[in-house]
C-alpha cells in the first residue's frame, strides 16, 4: 500500500517474529513458532487502524512487536521517520513516551499491591518529569479526564470494576499524550454496556489529542465502528487490508468472508436468511505452517495454485489501491462462499513446513533464518516496558 510519507506515522515492512520452541531432546532439530511472518502495513496519523483475526493469528504479537516489547526476528519498523527495529532498551526509552499500549486484561496489567495513583504516576516517575504534589495533581487530572473520581487516588485496583480498571490503563497510557496507542483487545473482557463507554472514551480522547490507534479485537462489529482501515490476520500473515466500509461491503479473501458471516445481525429476518460459513478443520500449527496460501487447508475455494504459490497482497478485481488481498481466487461481489468446494483432494491440501516456498515468502523466510542463525542464544521472548 503506497501512502505519502509525510502522512504516515508508522510503517512496518516484512516484520517477522519467531519464538523458539523448547525441545525435549538434545539432538532434536530446533523449531520456531512463526507468530508473525512477513507483515507489512502503514498507519496514518490520527487514524484508527483495526486488526482482526482468530485467536492465535498473531495479532497481539504484532502489536507488542511494533511497541518493541518483543525483539523482532527480521524486518523493519519505522515510527515517525525513525527506524526503531534495532533500537536498544536505552534508545527506546525516550520513544516510550510516544508509543503506549492498553492491554486486554485490565486486572492482569495492573499491580494489585500498588495504589492506583502510584500506577498512573509511574510514567512521570520513570522519566523524572514530575514529583511530589505536582505528580499527584497530574495523576488526578488524568483520572478525571478518563471518567474516574480523583478522590480514589489511594485505592487499590481490586476496589474498581472491570471498566474502571480499563480506564486506569487508558489513563496510564495517556500520561504523555503519545502519538500512537496500541489497544490490544481493550474491551473484550468487559460487558457490552461498559464496552460502549470505553470505546466512546477512546474516540473522545482521539478527537481531543489527535491520537493514532492500532485497535486489535475479535469483535468485527466493534472494529467496524472505530476503525478507518482494517487488516485481517491469519496464521501470522495479513490476508486483506481495506478501508472499513469497503471490507465489510465487499470482502475479497474467503477467510474475511467467513469471519463476516459470523457477525451477528440486528435484523432477525436478515440473520435467518444469511448462511453462516463453517470452516472445516483446525488452524494449522504455526510451528510448521502450510505452503502457499496458509488458509488453503480450510478454504472452500482451494485450488492447486493455492498450495504451490504464495499469493501477493495486492488489489483484486479492479479494487482501489487501498483495498488489497492475498488470494489467488478472490471473491466477487455477491458470491456465496457456501457454494464453493475445493478442487484438490484433502491429502494435497496440507504441505507443512513451507515445503513449496516461492517469491516473497522464500525471501522473508531466508532473512528470518539468517537472523536466527547469527544469534548464539535463542531470541528473548519479550521484555517488559
Amino acid at each position: 500500500m503506497s501512502t505519502p510519507d509525510n502522512d504516515v506515522l508508522l510503517r512496518v515492512d516484512n516484520l517477522v517474529k519467531y519464538f523458539p520452541v523448547k525441545s525435549s531432546g538434545y539432538f532434536q532439530k530446533k523449531e520456531f513458532v512463526h507468530a508473525v511472518d512477513g507483515v507489512s502495513l502503514s498507519v496514518r496519523r490520527g487514524e484508527t487502524f483495526g486488526i482482526v483475526g482468530e485467536t492465535g493469528s498473531g495479532k497481539s504479537t504484532l502489536g507488542r512487536s511494533i511497541a518493541r516489547l518483543y525483539d523482532i526476528t527480521a524486518g523493519s519498523i519505522t515510527f515517525d521517520g525513525q527506524e526503531i527495529s534495532q533500537y536498544s532498551q536505552r534508545r527506546m526509552r525516550p520513544l516510550r513516551r510516544q508509543i503506549q499500549m492498553v492491554f486486554q486484561d485490565p486486572m492482569g496489567s495492573l499491580n494489585p499491591r500498588r495504589r492506583v495513583g502510584s500506577i498512573i504516576g509511574d510514567p512521570f516517575a520513570i522519566h523524572g518529569l514530575a514529583t511530589g504534589a505536582e505528580r499527584k495533581r497530574r495523576v488526578q487530572e488524568l483520572m478525571e479526564r478518563v471518567g474516574l473520581n480523583p478522590e480514589h487516588f489511594n485505592r487499590f485496583p481490586a476496589e474498581f470494576s472491570g471498566g474502571q480498571r480499563q480506564r486506569i490503563g487508558v489513563a496510564r497510557a495517556l500520561a504523555f499524550q503519545p502519538k500512537l496507542i496500541i489497544c490490544d483487545e481493550p474491551v473484550s473482557a468487559l460487558d457490552v454496556s461498559i464496552q460502549a463507554q470505553v470505546i466512546n472514551l477512546l474516540a473522545d480522547l482521539q478527537a481531543e489529542f489527535g491520537l493514532t490507534y492500532i485497535f486489535i479485537a475479535h469483535d468485527l462489529s466493534v472494529v467496524r465502528h472505530v476503525s478507518n482501515n482494517v487488516a485481517v490476520m491469519y496464521l501470522g500473515q495479513l490476508t486483506e487490508i481495506a478501508p472499513a466500509d469497503d471490507l465489510f461491503t465487499v470482502a475479497r479473501h474467503p477467510y474475511t468472508g467467513a469471519l463476516l458471516s459470523a457477525v451477528p445481525l440486528p435484523d432477525p429476518d436478515l440473520s435467518e436468511r444469511r448462511e453462516q460459513i463453517i470452516l472445516v478443520g483446525d488452524v494449522p500449527s504455526p510451528i510448521a505452517p502450510p505452503s502457499g496460501c496458509r488458509f488453503h487447508p480450510r478454504c472452500p475455494k482451494a485450488a492447486p495454485v493455492c498450495v504451490s504459490t504464495i499469493p501477493v497482497l495486492e488489489p483484486k478485481l479492479g479494487d482501489k489501491p487501498a483495498h488489497v488481498a492475498a488470494c489467488h481466487l478472490p471473491m466477487a461481489q455477491g458470491e456465496n462462499l457456501a457454494d464453493f468446494h475445493p478442487t484438490i483432494a484433502a491429502a494435497q491440501r496440507v504441505i507443512e513446513g513451507g515445503g513449496l516456498l516461492s517469491g516473497d515468502e522464500a525471501e522473508v523466510s531466508t532473512v528470518a533464518a539468517e537472523a536466527l542463525a547469527t544469534s548464539d542464544t535463542p531470541q528473548p521472548e519479550g521484555r517488559r516496558q
